[in-house]
């Protein structure tokens, strides 16, 4: 059966969700005069069912990879299944596996995980789970909650993972970034080898320019404040401010080579992040949740245009 589709709409943005689909974001679309254009990667309606072609997709309990799909926390090894070529766990496991939905209508989805539900999950703690897709005035607002429902203490992490279009309507509307980083990891196969670095200029971006044809797969940290990252398309007029809570520390920048697109992900912990923290590195994000506890992060795509 075919994942059902809910599409928020208000005067500036058209999301479409698919809850069944990892929570995972169809299209993301804002207005442009009389009409709603793409700024996200939109999806075809033959991949709903796959959050990987989607054009967002949620990382929980923790987001991008681990090592060798396995890490220490507490005295304790804990090994994963594999789920990626490069013989990591990437992403989390939520995006593979159906969320409910609590409500929704015409401008807002609220869906819910249990990881109790699912006779396989590849995280050896129970988790609880809350996801909110909402479009309010100018803003497409992303929530998640995450709630520690084990008896044991776990490390944890989230975020997005959104795809932006490189240059929709032709190169005069090639995208340009800011984003307001001091530092970055060094990265072996995606993966850090230790402690983030100052910034270098290959990956500087804390004043607009242009994306281009760059390739990256990159991971900044030491954001200014709750200064977003901004999303420019000057064919357009048009800027997406994408604000995030403190929370989430890092952002991805991934621009694969030749494709019309690029992602801009904001992630709580690092690549990597439980082995890091193993490490004791603390700038890697990762926050550990005790029996009962929770946290939550909110994330802005905020449309700037005449």
């Amino acid at each position: 059966m075919p994942s059902v589709l809910y599409t928020l709409t208000n005067d500036h943005w058209q999301v479409g969700i698919l809850p069944e689909t990892g929570g995972s974001i169809a299209f993301g679309r804002v207005r442009l005069a009389d009409a709603f254009v793409d700024v996200m990667r939109p999806t075809a309606e033959t991949d709903y069912e796959n959050a990987s072609q989607c054009a967002s997709f949620i990382m929980l309990p923790w987001a991008n990879r681990i090592r060798d799909a396995r890490f220490r926390f507490r005295d304790t090894d804990y090994q994963l299944d594999v789920n990626s070529a490069d013989g990591t766990a990437m992403h989390g496991v939520v995006r593979r596996l159906p969320w409910r939905v609590v409500s929704a209508d015409e401008t807002s989805v609220r869906m819910s995980f249990d990881s109790a539900l699912y006779e396989h999950v590849n995280f050896p703690f129970e988790f609880s789970a809350e996801a909110e897709y909402r479009v309010d005035g100018h803003d497409f607002v992303m929530m998640l909650h995450l709630q520690n429902v084990d008896q044991r203490a776990f490390p944890a992490g989230f975020g997005h993972h959104p795809y932006f279009l490189r240059a929709p309507g032709g190169d005069d509307n090639a995208a340009q970034l800011e984003i307001t980083c001091d530092r970055q990891y060094v990265l072996v196969n995606a993966l850090p080898s230790g402690a983030p670095k100052p910034i270098t200029p290959a990956l500087d971006f804390r004043r607009l320019r242009s994306l281009a044809d760059e390739t990256h797969d990159d991971l900044l940290t030491a954001r200014h404040g709750e200064a977003p990252a901004r999303i420019v398309y000057p064919g357009w007029n048009i800027e997406l401010q994408f604000l995030a809570d403190p929370i989430f520390s890092h952002w991805i920048l991934y621009a694969p080579e030749g494709k019309p697109f690029f992602a801009l992900e904001p992630q709580t912990n690092a690549n990597d992040g439980f082995n890091l923290y193993a490490q004791g590195i603390d700038a890697a994000g990762v926050f550990v949740l005790e029996p009962g506890e929770s946290r939550t992060g909110e994330c802005r795509l905020r449309l700037n245009a005449p």
